[in-house]
């Protein structure tokens, strides 16, 4: 029961990152191209950005789900995240009646941002496992604590349970590399 709370959290955790990084984006045409639009962009490209990071995750959590950082390939999870963004612009565009043109317009720019976005968080999580310690050098962690949606915890910030690097009863990091005296 606790690693399915843990993969929602995950879940909801990278979807709130992306929809952050898509709301930016979502910014631009108004902020710097001065296009004005009924509707707000950056709130419209945040909510596509959640459902996006979203859906990711739970697509990675059922291939890749025992799988660590260093064990998943960006491309792999590249493609895993246009999948998912795919997935998404055929949701939307059988809710709102897209036609054809429209349809594979948006799945294109929904599978390249969902790529770019996952291929950022697998970079952002492997960077994440190695952490360094406040009086020495980094900790390698060569085997990995879950799958990435499982892990967004460390990927947003949130820093892991103990200063070692793992949460409590964890198994410990492989390889620890600790400052001589």
């Amino acid at each position: 029961m606790r690693t399915g709370l843990q993969r929602i959290r995950g879940a909801i955790g990278i979807g709130l990152m992306w929809a952050a990084a898509w709301a930016a984006v979502g910014g631009v045409p108004r902020w710097v191209l001065g296009i004005e639009t009924d509707a707000p962009l950056p709130l419209v490209f945040g909510l596509f950005g959640l459902l996006a990071g979203t859906s990711f995750s739970a697509i990675l959590a059922v291939t890749e789900g025992r799988r660590s950082f260093d064990q998943l390939s960006l491309p792999r999870v590249a493609a895993w995240g246009a999948l998912g963004g795919a997935m998404l612009a055929a949701l939307f565009a059988r809710a709102t009646s897209l036609g054809w043109g429209d349809l594979l317009a948006l799945a294109a720019t929904l599978a390249v941002a969902s790529a770019l976005c996952a291929s950022g968080s697998l970079a952002l999580a492997r960077r994440a496992g190695e952490r360094a310690l406040p009086d020495g050098p980094a900790i390698s962690q060569t085997r990995g604590h879950g799958s990435l949606a499982s892990s967004s915890n460390v990927i947003a910030g949130g820093g892991r349970g103990n200063q070692r690097g793992g949460h409590a009863g964890d198994d410990p990091p492989v390889e620890a590399r600790v400052p001589r005296s």
